[in-house]
């Protein structure tokens, strides 16, 4: 009698190629080849030469590694330059450094919920949302999109404690949640509010502050934070941001904190090059979305159906899954990298590409860009 214990797993691969859901690893030469529209680099910052100089610095003085956990020897003292930096820029009390946005998301919601507690969450947040509603052990009711009075009414049913969490701008479409009307209805009903800004840092407000200070919340007491560092500064790790209370609780609690190994300090070096560039730069924000409204009025000049940004990403529909992974294929083949979002990635099952602004991109590329992505168009 044979032993085959993973023969499942040919069925489901079956599955997934049969609905054109196939996801394959690329490995991307060490210089670009491409016109690249498919990062999160939004201000360009990857391989600014202070950004690397910084990182190859905390490498040489700190080492590879972090060594251990925060709370044995990951800490050092450029984590906590960091976390202070960080802090003060964006317009919170206080911030903790994990190990990337995920980890972060997942340590608020479990830390700051649990068993009896209620979780509101939009339905069209990102992975790391979902699975940290899931780990918190708390009661999670989902939304619909954007809808702050459905979240008002969820939250006055329950009658103990409660958070609403939502991303600043969704990662799919690139639509800004209404941060102002959500922290109203928490406001009113007592509940804490957590925003994943991982897609607002470095784009939205003042000089890239994030969207929690464009919308004159941050800082805030029911207010905290999440972020990546991974995406407009170019680095890699995640933080959680708000009241020094949270934070301590954070460091006592979450355990995506606690039993994970520090961020390496050659990704702490690099992300504090990227945010002391970007106070000296603030108009690297304002560019982004310069950049991202450009692409999105020559899409929709040349009859693509794109979705407005409201930051940094640009999200052009396709007609099927199979139609997204041809058309990003064959614009590869014409030298421009895009995104290629299809189920389960997307919440509502309609596939796209995901083209992302970079403020050092120019009026020619951008240009050039559109080109290819109409002249590349399935017919349909």
């Amino acid at each position: 009698m044979s032993f085959a214990p993973f023969d499942w797993i040919d069925e489901e691969a079956r599955r997934r190629a049969d609905a054109g859901l196939v996801r394959t690893l690329r490995p991307r030469p060490a210089e670009p080849e491409l016109l690249d529209l498919a990062s999160n680099d939004y201000l360009g910052l990857t391989r600014h030469p202070e950004v690397i100089a910084a990182a190859a610095d905390a490498a040489r003085r700190w080492g590879g590694g972090a060594t251990g956990s925060r709370l044995v020897t990951g800490s050092t003292a450029l984590h906590a330059e960091l976390e202070r930096e960080l802090a003060d820029f964006c317009g919170f009390e206080a911030a903790l450094v994990l190990s990337s946005g995920y980890a972060a998301n997942l340590a608020a919601l479990t830390a700051l919920t649990g068993r009896g507690s209620l979780i509101v969450s939009d339905a069209g947040n990102h992975a790391s949302i979902v699975d940290g509603c899931r780990l918190s052990r708390a009661e999670t009711a989902v939304v619909p999109h954007a809808d702050p009075e459905a979240v008002r009414k969820t939250l006055h049913a329950h009658p103990g404690r409660s958070l609403a969490v939502t991303d600043s701008v969704f990662s799919v479409d690139g639509d800004a949640a209404p941060l102002a009307e959500l922290a109203d209805a928490c406001r009113a009903e007592n509940a804490a509010l957590l925003i994943d800004d991982a897609h607002g840092l470095g784009v939205l407000g003042d000089g890239g502050r994030g969207a929690p200070a464009a919308a004159g919340l941050a800082g805030g007491d029911g207010i905290v934070t999440t972020l990546t560092l991974s995406k407009s500064l170019g680095s890699q790790g995640g933080a959680v941001l708000g009241p020094a209370r949270v934070i301590d609780h954070l460091v006592n609690t979450a355990r995506t904190f606690i039993f994970d190994t520090g961020l390496a300090p050659a990704a702490v070096g690099a992300a504090l090059g990227s945010l002391r560039l970007l106070r000296r730069e603030p108009a690297r924000a304002a560019r982004a979305r310069t950049v991202a409204t450009a692409l999105y009025g020559q899409l929709t000049a040349s009859g693509l159906t794109a979705v407005r940004p409201d930051a940094a990403v640009v999200s052009v529909r396709a007609l099927s899954a199979d139609a997204a992974v041809l058309w990003a294929a064959d614009c590869r083949a014409a030298g421009i990298a895009v995104g290629c979002f299809r189920p389960p990635s997307v919440p509502d099952g309609v596939s796209r590409l995901r083209l992302t602004a970079r403020a050092d991109l120019t009026d020619e590329q951008i240009a050039h860009a559109v080109a290819v992505v109409r002249r590349t168009a399935p017919a349909g």
